[in-house]
């Protein structure tokens, strides 16, 4: 089940990328996220984390010391937020977080999808 999972999340990402840009601006900030100032450095690269359900996402990227950029709380239970190569390895090897997958550009090839 781990691997079905695995592969399951970046398609998951995707379409809810895919569907927040397709929400008016508005619409999208206050249902999906609530964004907050980020003191990571610039060259750090932005990371989605997904946290399991039942736990607060802004209480596990303050207990990592990790300012997110977004905390989602409907269509994931999660948060955006750049990280540096050791914070990610750090998230991957607790049991609170279920993922981290690196932020990206969702493109769709076509009208059926």
């Amino acid at each position: 089940m781990r691997n079905r999972l695995s592969r399951a999340l970046p398609v998951a990402v995707a379409v809810l990328a895919a569907v927040t840009v397709a929400l008016p601006a508005s619409a999208a900030t206050a249902a999906e996220s609530v964004p907050v100032p980020h003191a990571a450095p610039a060259d750090h690269a932005t990371y989605i984390v997904t946290v399991h359900p039942g736990l607060d996402p802004a209480a596990v990227a303050d207990a990592y010391g990790i300012t997110p950029l977004h905390v989602y709380r409907k269509t994931l239970n999660g948060f955006a937020a750049r990280l540096s190569p050791e914070q990610v390895e750090d998230l991957r090897a607790t049991a609170v977080v279920e993922s981290v997958e690196k932020d990206g550009s969702v493109t769709s090839f076509g009208a059926g999808i």
